[in-house]
């Protein structure tokens, strides 16, 4: 039909499945004094601000340990169970 020879494909290695997993980490409830860590950067970011603004609820972040550095808006995502700030999962004591 498109011109491929179906010998050729069939020695071709299979797609590979799927290994990344993305599970969606969650809180109750999104305060002041909470630790989220980037997941890109692995930083960790205190919330110093929960507010609700028109329709969405927004949190601001500060890095830790970096008080002159800009702050950064993040929009609190609702899930079921909880909220979440996407792109950050809560930071844990490893």
């Amino acid at each position: 039909m498109f011109g491929w020879d179906t010998r050729e494909t069939s020695r071709l290695t299979p797609f590979a499945v799927a290994t990344k997993v993305e599970v969606a980490m969650h809180v109750p409830k999104i305060q002041i004094g909470q630790l989220w860590k980037h997941e890109q950067s692995g930083e960790i970011f205190l919330v110093t601000r929960v507010y609700s603004e028109a329709l969405a609820t927004m949190a601001v972040l500060r890095k830790s340990g970096a008080e002159n550095e800009a702050l950064v808006r993040v929009k609190v995502d609702r899930v079921a169970g909880g909220q979440n700030l996407p792109g950050y999962v809560p930071a844990q004591d490893d």
